[in-house]
């Protein structure tokens, strides 16, 4: 990469969005956050809704969750999701429901972007970020819809701004060391497919037929095991104790949907019913699976880090994440 393609690379940071019934469904399997795969998705259409004129271009979004209030009742380890009442039909009888969760978020997103000119002042880059925020307001984020900030929370209301990046690697670790305070309290989602196959060795050492199915499944649930203790009583006499003890875990560790993987070769446009957009290729697709973090933004060493970037190889759809995890472990209080 050369320093003038360096130097029209921007951060474009959109602060403590406040986006109400989103979709907590992530996935066939799992529900909570929503999946990556609705962000990148936002990112495109953020993209085609500012035009060509703009005079910016998306690459990657980065993610950093500040509130989480799933729309759900409690009842013990049970939880089941608040639900809309639907219109009766024309007979008079209940309308089916299809369940939908929802979530409140409030999130900061962090867009890679790249300016059409070096040139770019601060003024104008300040009115393109604000341009962009009042744009984004008016669209869903992964489903849900983005809403004022609550009266009096913020003295002064964080405002969307777009930081060019520094020529050097190393100025450029300094700006995010900036930017990254700014987005404390909260955490930021990283990927963690390393711990899968690390799991999956651990797995085969006792159970040689264990899949990768098997390890991601480990890594989503808590992991009770029986432990024998051996104690001395009062008397002085040995005794064997038997205690539950929860596996250990390298921090907070999340199942999540990273992208798609076809089932299907493409079908010509117009041939599938009920696609979306008629005209253009239609294909038969199913969720892949990954492991993500909620890591402290302090704890990101490097834009990159952070930033998630669609991609596609054969029938392969999925975003990448390229955080390296330290070599200490990373709670989740910290």
């Amino acid at each position: 990469m050369t320093t003038e393609q360096i130097e029209s690379k921007a951060l474009l940071v959109l602060p403590r969005l406040r986006v109400q019934n989103a979709n907590a469904i992530s996935s066939p399997m799992t529900w909570g956050f929503p999946a990556i795969t609705a962000f990148t998705g936002l990112m495109t259409a953020l993209e085609r809704h500012l035009g060509q004129s703009a005079g910016i271009a998306f690459y990657s979004v980065g993610i950093v969750c500040h509130s989480f209030e799933p729309q759900v009742t409690h009842s013990g380890y049970t939880r089941s999701f608040h639900l809309t009442r639907n219109p009766v039909l024309q007979d008079g009888s209940t309308a089916a429901i299809v369940e939908e969760g929802r979530v409140h978020l409030d999130i900061t997103l962090v867009f890679e972007v790249e300016l059409a000119t070096v040139l770019l002042g601060e003024v104008e880059r300040a009115q393109l970020a604000a341009h962009i925020g009042d744009v984004l307001a008016s669209m869903r984020v992964a489903g849900g819809s983005v809403v004022p900030p609550m009266p009096g929370k913020f003295h002064n209301p964080p405002r969307p701004s777009l930081v060019r990046m520094p020529a050097t690697a190393e100025a450029c670790r300094e700006e995010f060391r900036r930017l990254r305070r700014r987005w404390l309290p909260g955490f930021a989602l990283v990927s963690r497919d390393d711990l899968l196959q690390t799991r999956l060795a651990e797995l085969q050492l006792t159970l040689p037929g264990a899949t990768l199915l098997d390890a991601w499944l480990d890594l989503s649930r808590l992991n009770y095991r029986a432990v024998r203790r051996k104690t001395v009583n009062e008397t002085g006499d040995p005794v064997e104790t038997i205690e539950w003890a929860a596996d250990s875990r390298p921090g907070w560790i999340v199942p999540m949907p990273v992208g798609f993987a076809a089932l299907s070769g493409l079908h010509a446009p117009g041939t599938v019913a009920g696609a979306r957009d008629p005209n253009l290729p239609f294909r038969f697709v199913e969720s892949v699976y990954s492991v993500g973090q909620w890591v402290n933004p302090l704890h990101l060493t490097n834009v990159t880090d952070l930033l998630w970037e669609p991609f596609y190889e054969d029938d392969l759809y999925r975003c990448i994440n390229k955080y390296q995890a330290p070599s200490f472990p990373v709670s989740q209080a910290t």
